[in-house]
């Protein structure tokens, strides 16, 4: 998939921009893998079992977009659709890693991806979100952490008696109030849903935000890839009370892809900017994240406002499950290519392939006409 944008979900240089920046003929020159084509259509839904050719005919996901909700009046219909997911479809570094089947969100005419869609808006615009099951053969709801919102929209089945069951559709009425980064996602069966990949971000700007000249969203997430293997129809069994993560992800996918400039989250910056990154936890296990030679602040926590006084500057953040951190931090070092990663560094892994897993990185623009950012785009699988 060709995105306006290049690297993480939010506001990177444009793909004209980049491919001047890195001479075009010397990327494109290092042609690797296809990037994986994107998910179209939600078929019937398989369960357990399902057989391996009835998963080779499902789409594959795309990346995560941020949908301003502003601009649909507030109204979005999300669906779940069955889809493949290559966390990172090179055969270097440990790959392919490919997930069978995935249970992905898709927003209104957005591509199905995992992490789910961006939902973006502004405090005090509140959203009307339909899910919309008609398609599934599951119940599923919708959760939203962070704001504040009545009993019967908290997305919960057993304390609200709300589900959405195959062929229905439901609205949850979701208010803007809480201004901040927030983690939505199912909550029916919630470990296997949220391991099949139903989760995402909604963000609520504050009026009068803001933005940092650069701004990303990047989800870290850790997976037991016997699930999404199970339902792919695969032999093997997943067993939750001996979950055994073998997979870890920044936005959906493994090192090397993380750092492919349309399927990956690379952090694309430009000396002098300053870069603000919102970071979310959706897996199940505390992910302490570092960046290489640059100092941040943290200036949001769950969606409050971090007092300045408490704004010292760090290089490793521990994030724990559900929470987010939104960090800052100015691009004013010799620029370069600095890693971000997982600092347990056995996450930074393909299998037992070491380095891969949960590491991405920060990228100046000025550092792309180079022969190791070549050598990095080849190792993504980039085709300018």
């Amino acid at each position: 998939m060709s995105r306006d944008r290049i690297g993480a979900p939010g506001t990177g240089i444009s793909r004209r921009s980049f491919l001047a920046a890195t001479g075009a003929t010397g990327v494109a020159a290092t042609a690797g893998c296809v990037s994986a084509p994107v998910a179209e259509t939600n078929g019937a839904d398989a369960g357990v079992g399902a057989s391996a050719s009835m998963n080779e005919n499902l789409p594959f996901t795309g990346p995560p977009e941020v949908v301003d909700c502003d601009e649909t009046d507030g109204k979005v219909t999300m669906r779940m659709a069955r889809a493949r997911h290559a966390v990172h479809p090179g055969e270097n570094m440990g790959g392919p890693i490919v997930f069978p089947q995935v249970w992905a969100f898709q927003a209104n005419d957005s591509a199905p991806s995992v992490p789910g869609p961006i939902l973006r808006t502004t405090e005090g615009n509140d959203l009307e979100v339909t899910l919309d099951n008609t398609d599934s053969m599951r119940p599923h709801t919708l959760h939203f952490h962070g704001v504040q919102k009545t009993w019967e929209n908290d997305g919960v089945p057993t304390t609200t008696g709300v589900v959405v069951k195959p062929g229905e559709k439901h609205t949850y009425q979701i208010p803007a109030n809480v201004p901040g980064t927030h983690l939505y996602h199912c909550h029916y069966q919630t470990p296997n849903h949220m391991e099949m990949g139903m989760y995402g971000i909604l963000r609520v700007d504050p009026k009068g935000y803001e933005p940092a000249d650069k701004e990303y969203f990047m989800t870290v997430k850790e997976w037991d890839s016997r699930l999404t293997r199970q339902y792919g129809g695969e032999d093997v069994t997943y067993d939750l009370t001996n979950r055994r993560p073998d997979t870890f992800t920044v936005n959906g996918k493994s090192a090397p892809r993380t750092l492919h400039p349309e399927d990956g989250s690379p952090i694309v910056v430009e000396r002098g900017d300053t870069v603000r990154v919102h970071w979310v936890n959706a897996g199940f296990m505390s992910h302490p994240l570092h960046i290489h030679n640059h100092r941040f602040r943290v200036v949001e926590k769950d969606g409050s406002p971090m007092p300045e006084a408490l704004q010292f500057d760090q290089d490793v953040l521990n994030v724990a499950p559900a929470e987010r951190y939104t960090i800052e931090f100015e691009a004013d070092v010799d620029p370069g290519i600095y890693l971000m990663h997982c600092h347990k560094v056995d996450h930074v892994r393909n299998g037992s392939s070491y380095p891969g897993g949960m590491l991405s990185g920060v990228v100046y623009k000025e550092a792309m006409n180079t022969d190791i950012f070549a050598k990095l785009m080849e190792y993504a699988g980039y085709e300018g």
